[in-house]
């Protein structure tokens, strides 16, 4: 089995631009051919039949209900500009959604095996629970990344919470091109998530706030790690964020002088 040892301190080497790799933008579409994301290269939409309640997923020229799978979109392009953005719409207007469908988006992301999965989006409600923390769990044995926003308030919401998935809030800092690791999970890692200017509907540009917009910036980063190792798994790319975030610090492990013992064993 070939493997990749991965980037030096998480950070990849040579050219890294998200190219050849597979992202899937799970949110309320993404608006055709805007100037700030361009094509893409698939676009999907949840449909439940009101009657049967049966749930499909069905191509779609439709775009965006309400901007904000747009913003997500162009944040990932602006991160890993040569990546396939892919879309899948689960959230009407007004941001407005059920578990349901949203488990049935995911859960056709995850059997596509996109490489990296953006989920700017959680359910409070716990009886999807399990069936999203083994859905994560499928997805990371997979290789697809889930990369899953915290909720922006003090609630419990999934998937965000699940060690299967890479978690994100956002950060004040002014620099955009930061991320930070948290050594108090479960939200794992802090990435530019305040006064973000984020492509809007109608060709538009807004600023806004929120882990929403935190969480593609990090999608974007895993694209990049990716596109110039492809062969990392998702354990890997997690602990590349982890070595290149800002506030941490490697320290050398002491070398062994000629002559001298050390025994790293526990007795």
């Amino acid at each position: 089995m070939l493997a990749d040892p991965g980037p030096p301190l998480g950070r990849p080497t040579g050219p890294a631009t998200g190219r050849g790799v597979r992202v899937c933008v799970v949110d309320s579409g993404v608006e055709r051919d805007h100037p700030l994301i361009g094509p893409l290269a698939g676009s999907w939409v949840v449909v439940k039949d009101a009657e049967s309640g049966e749930i499909t997923v069905e191509p779609t020229t439709t775009g965006d209900t309400c901007g904000h799978g747009t913003a997500c979109a162009g944040i990932v392009r602006r991160t890993a500009p040569e990546c396939e953005i892919h879309s899948v719409r689960v959230l009407g207007e007004r941001f407005s959604g059920t578990g349901d469908v949203l488990m049935a988006g995911l859960r056709w992301a995850v059997e596509q095996g996109f490489d990296v999965v953006n989920l700017s989006l959680s359910t409070t409600r716990t009886r999807f629970a399990q069936e999203l923390h083994s859905l994560a769990d499928s997805a990371y044995f997979a290789r697809t990344v889930i990369v899953a926003s915290a909720h922006n308030t003090p609630v419990e919401s999934f998937p965000w919470r699940f060690a299967s998935v890479i978690s994100v809030g956002s950060h004040q800092e002014d620099d955009p091109e930061l991320h930070l690791y948290n050594p108090e999970p479960p939200v794992e890692f802090f990435g530019p998530g305040q006064n973000v200017t984020v492509p809007w509907l109608g060709g538009r540009t807004i600023r806004t706030t929120g882990n929403s917009f935190a969480t593609p910036y990090v999608a974007g980063l895993c694209a990049r790690v990716l596109s110039a190792h492809p062969r990392m798994t998702a354990f890997q790319l997690k602990n590349a964020l982890y070595l290149s975030a800002a506030n941490v610090r490697h320290t050398p492990r002491p070398s062994t002088a000629a002559g001298d013992i050390r025994d790293d064993s526990e007795n």
